[in-house]
């Protein structure tokens, strides 16, 4: 998988995770959640492009960093969904799969950026 298939699935990502936290009830544990999932969602394609311009190896390390982070939060945050039953576990799961993916993905990038002299 090259960037642009990754920036294309990030991106995917973050337009899924729109759609799902337009559908969580609009109650206050949705709309925290809510709030949380779209902003860390988001996250991942946003920082991934901006990896994809670091103008340093040290830079791009440090940015695919902060992409793990954030599509590790979103798996957290698809797991309370889960657990919290706010959503059907059929609707969420499938997101939570390539959540789980993405994140093993980047962290796998950054240890191999980090690894070259």
């Amino acid at each position: 998988m090259d960037k642009q298939d990754l920036k294309n699935r990030t991106k995917q990502f973050a337009l899924r995770i729109i759609k799902l936290t337009q559908a969580l009830p609009r109650n206050d544990a949705g709309r925290v959640i809510g709030n949380q999932l779209l902003r860390s969602g988001t996250a991942v394609a946003v920082n991934y492009r901006a990896a994809c311009r670091s103008r340093s190896k040290q830079e791009f390390v440090a940015k695919i960093g902060i992409v793990v982070e954030e599509s590790d939060e979103s798996c957290f945050w698809l797991e309370m969904i889960i657990d919290s039953k706010l959503m059907k576990i059929n609707l969420v799961e499938p997101l939570l799969k390539e959540a789980d993916e993405i994140t093993a993905i980047m962290f796998s990038t950054k240890n191999s950026a980090g690894k070259k002299s």
